[in-house]
């Protein structure tokens, strides 16, 4: 069920026939930053912030991030993000490195982002433009990544370092309880692991 619902969730940002504007006005975390740079434009309030904890929380890239964000801004930066680093880049910083499109204001973020929508879909309506992702055709071969992905991130769901994550995650925020779930799952996963379906 994860693998299906996260890859047709990416499939269709990536496939959406009509261009896709992104406001982004304040904290930006997770699939919220991945499925943005699958649109065509990133529209940053200079109050944004871009955060992807997939390392810290043990869990693989997700929403075609392994490929896009080394395609976006280099090896180094997507490296930065996705690894045990974990930068969160500020908006003028994610511009500076090709994340986003552009930082505007605060309080111009939907007008701005709004016109440029209109610009988008004008030049899509007129032949004159493509998509972002199809433009440059890699919309089937991020369809491909989005796959390999979806299956890497459901297998990390029922992994160990996923659930040691999270029970250290939930031990530094106070959260005994449920951080003692996250524990036992873990040292009981020898057992029941071996009633997961394998790799096909």
């Amino acid at each position: 069920m994860i693998e299906t619902q996260n890859r047709e969730l990416f499939d269709f940002f990536i496939f959406f026939p009509k261009p896709v504007v992104v406001a982004v006005n304040g904290p930006a975390i997770g699939a919220s930053v991945t499925s943005a740079t699958l649109c065509d434009a990133i529209v940053a309030s200079e109050k944004a912030t871009f955060s992807t904890p997939f390392a810290r929380l043990g869990i693989p890239p997700e929403g075609c991030s392994s490929v896009n964000f080394a395609r976006l801004m280099g090896e180094g930066n997507a490296e930065r993000m996705l690894g045990p680093e974990g930068w969160v880049p500020t908006a003028q910083e994610a511009a500076e490195v090709g994340l986003i499109t552009k930082v505007v204001p605060h309080d111009q973020l939907l007008l701005e982002a709004q016109a440029l929508a209109k610009e988008l879909g004008e030049q899509c309506s007129s032949g004159k433009k493509q998509r972002a992702l199809q433009e440059a055709g890699l919309a089937e071969a991020m369809a491909d990544v989005n796959a390999r992905e979806s299956y890497d991130l459901a297998a990390a769901f029922l992994s160990r370092p996923f659930l040691d994550a999270q029970h250290d995650f939930l031990k530094s925020k106070g959260k005994a309880q449920p951080a003692m779930v996250f524990k036992v799952l873990s040292l009981l996963h020898p057992f029941w692991s071996l009633l997961l379906p394998k790799k096909p």
